[in-house]
């Protein structure tokens, strides 16, 4: 390893000498290196430690560990001769990698790379060394250039994180060597000389940054002076009441120094000048008008009752904190123009209060036991109103004559999901075989029922009153008006014998085909499919506000959308939602590909299932009227399928995929351009699993299991002459 002397740029180094700061790497397989291993292993003074492996274990235990490219022969045997001291650590990879992995995602690996891409240089090393340290401490540096000319003194130690031993000692070493015991990998340049006029533009050639912390008046302002020549970025951190100081002098070239604060004096102005006559400057620069009282009295007594102005321990290294948080910002390119702030703890603490309560979900009411009980055509209506539908949107206008019921499919009532209005159709079928079980069991059934789609909306259901009735029909009426949603988690036992058969025979008998999944490893494919499918709907910005504009809280209208009781949220689930409904944190996630535990919910309850089943029809031609027909068909089907479930004793829970509306990929790309391709592959592997062929689409999936009985059920909007709750 090369060895920098004293120079008269001002740097100095050395491995034996008293003012040494960088730690000797040696590596084993070279013979020279070797050679001087052995030498230190003879001296009985210096101890040796080896952690290598406890540090690959430790690597090895890291979820998502990145992919290193370098090999055991980058280990290295480090000498810190100020401790007399030999450590084998792993190579400059593996060591940054374990050592900053717990900044993500604070950091990504990404920002990381690019903020460990800067050489920064730190003028001043009281306040300047907590600052250089916490640069390092993050991993926001390549490489550091320190300057101080000063020693450590006893006074110094009230701020300075430096020991006893370190007295006399040059501060920028002091700095050099904390860090060097941090990361003996990252690059530090010493300017035991301090700065002047013959080596600052040596310290700031080649800088990302420079930092100025130093003391001497006409110092801060060559530095700024230089720094504008190099168009570099200059912060400053004055700790009273947490003053940061912003100069982009790499933006604005022309930028006067101090934000123009002391006019047009020069450096050479301020050489020589006693401190009383510097206080005017250096009020000025500061804003005696914002100073703190402490920090203006204090500077009334300097000279008579105070050495220098105060400072405090805790704001230098708040200052640390304050200079890194703008370094990454410069690094990453985000938003930093020039100006002043105030990070100001004692505001903070004397605005101190207490947080507010957790709102507990007080919902002021007894749980709902079912719908209300009713006759004639309000109880044909009631029993159509309780249809399901997705999120309980009830996509539909109920309207009655003496001859007929109207149910129309209200387009205003959709989502993002409901593609081409093939779920609303779904939920127009399923009121239709309600309200006409209702009608048969009532005695009002007539002799015609149709669905229309030709007329002024998508699609109409008309159900034809009389005085006709169908056994077949009335036996499922107190069935649907029973039916419910169960998102209790299963206990996975298979199904019953002859449960897949009822089921599928239902289906069969209302010309659909009932598919479903019984086995372990099939259902545990299906829920990860199902999972992936949710988090994607978090995700989606538009999918997301749409997901949370279903629920309702107390207080909340529940007559329509998602009452939060029906979910079966664990108290656990209800406190992430607080994080869940959040648009910035999933605009986070989506930034950083994550977010796989938003489908853990739905991949759980999927896992505790018996079976995963789908509804599937013919596949009708697409975007012609008779299309809705045929879901509003599926819709009926789907009905009796459910109720047939609930009749075994078998808790059933739609799932709503993202892709279940999807025939086709472009219409994807509508729903959630950014995740249409992984949608894509998500539906095809679905089919795939459920055995769905090409020839049939899907009208919906239902979670089919056995767990414990809900307590509360989704209301419905009123209907004139009806009362529904269901």
């Amino acid at each position: 390893m090369a060895v920098r002397r004293g120079t008269g740029s001002g740097m100095t180094a050395g491995h034996g000498a008293v003012g040494a700061y960088r730690p000797l790497l040696l590596d084993e397989l070279d013979p020279g290196d070797a050679a001087r291993l052995a030498a230190l292993r003879a001296d009985a003074a210096i101890e040796f430690t080896d952690t290598r492996n406890l540090l690959r274990a430790e690597f090895a235990a890291l979820v998502s560990p990145p992919k290193l490219s370098e090999e055991a022969d980058s280990d290295r045997w480090v000498y810190y001769p100020w401790r007399r001291q030999v450590v084998a650590l792993p190579g400059p990879q593996l060591l940054r990698a374990l050592r900053l992995d717990r900044n993500r995602n604070h950091l990504t690996r990404t920002e990381q790379e690019a903020c460990g891409g800067q050489t920064i240089g730190v003028v001043g090393q009281s306040v300047g060394h907590l600052v250089a340290y916490t640069l390092a401490l993050e991993g926001v540096c390549g490489a550091l250039r320190l300057a101080d000319f000063d020693m450590i003194e006893l006074t110094n130690l009230n701020r300075v994180p430096g020991t006893l031993l370190d007295i006399g000692v040059n501060k920028a070493v002091v700095a050099a060597r904390r860090i060097a015991e941090l990361d003996p990998y990252l690059p530090v340049e010493v300017f035991e000389a301090g700065i002047t006029d013959d080596n600052l533009d040596t310290f700031l050639d080649g800088l990302s940054i420079v930092v100025e912390e130093c003391d001497s008046l006409d110092i801060k302002l060559a530095v700024r002076e230089g720094a504008r020549r190099h168009r570099l970025p200059l912060l400053m951190q004055s700790n009273d009441r947490g003053l940061l100081d912003v100069e982009r002098f790499d933006l604005e070239p022309a930028r006067r120094p101090f934000h123009g604060l002391l006019g047009d004096i020069r450096a050479a102005d301020l050489r020589g000048l006693s401190t009383r006559e510097k206080a005017p400057h250096v009020i000025r620069i500061l804003d005696g008008r914002n100073l703190s009282d402490k920090l203006a009295a204090s500077m009334v007594e300097i000279g008579r009752t105070l050495n220098s102005w105060p400072q405090l321990g805790g704001d230098v290294q708040l200052g640390g904190a304050t200079v890194a948080a703008a370094v990454r910002r410069i690094a990453l390119g985000q938003k930093l123009p020039s100006g002043r702030a105030r990070v100001d703890l004692e505001r903070c603490l004397d605005e101190l209060a207490e947080p507010a309560p957790v709102d507990e979900l007080n919902w002021g009411e007894e749980a709902d036991t079912g719908p209300a009980s009713a006759s004639g055509l309000a109880a044909v209506l009631a029993c159509a109103q309780c249809a399901p539908s997705g999120g309980n949107a009830q996509p539909w206008a109920l309207s009655a004559t003496d001859d007929a019921i109207t149910i129309t499919l209200d387009p205003e009532r959709t989502s993002t999901m409901d593609i081409g209005y093939r779920g609303s159709a779904l939920a127009v079928g399923a009121a239709f075989y309600n309200a006409r079980s209702a009608a048969a069991a009532h005695g009002l059934l007539g002799e015609r029922s149709e669905f229309r789609a030709d007329g002024a909306g998508p699609l109409t259901a008309v159900v034809t009153l009389g005085a006709g009735d169908d056994p077949l029909l009335a036996q499922d009426y107190s069935a649907l008006l029973a039916r419910h949603t169960n998102r209790r988690a299963g206990s996975g036992e298979p199904l019953a014998t002859g449960v897949t058969q009822a089921l599928t025979a239902r289906a069969e008998a209302a010309g659909t085909r009932l598919r479903m999944v019984i086995e372990r490893a099939e259902i545990e494919t299906a829920a990860e499919i199902l999972g992936a499918a949710e988090r994607i709907r978090y995700l989606t910005p538009r999918l997301h506000e749409e997901m949370f504009a279903e629920l309702r809280w107390p207080g909340d209208d529940l007559r329509t959308g998602m009452d939060l009781r029906t979910l079966g949220l664990a108290p656990d689930e209800l406190a992430e939602l607080d994080i869940a409904r959040r648009a910035d944190v999933m605009a986070q996630l989506r930034t950083w590909s994550g977010g796989d535990a938003l489908g853990d919910g739905t991949r759980d309850r999927v896992r505790s299932s018996s079976a995963v089943a789908v509804v599937t029809f013919p596949a009708p031609p697409m975007d012609r009227p008779e299309e809705l027909v045929a879901y509003a068909h599926a819709g009926e089907a789907v009905q009796r399928v459910w109720i047939e479930a609930e009749r075994h004793g078998l808790a059933v829970q739609p799932v709503s995929p993202v892709f279940l509306f999807a025939r086709r990929p472009e219409e994807l790309h509508r729903v959630s351009p950014e995740f249409a391709d992984t949608l894509t592959s998500l539906q095809g592997r679905f089919l795939k699993v459920l055995g769905v062929p090409g020839h049939e689409t899907l009208a919906m999936v239902l979670r089919l299991g056995y767990a414990a009985g809900v307590t509360v059920r989704s209301r419905r909007l009123p209907v004139p002459g009806a009362d529904t709750r269901g």
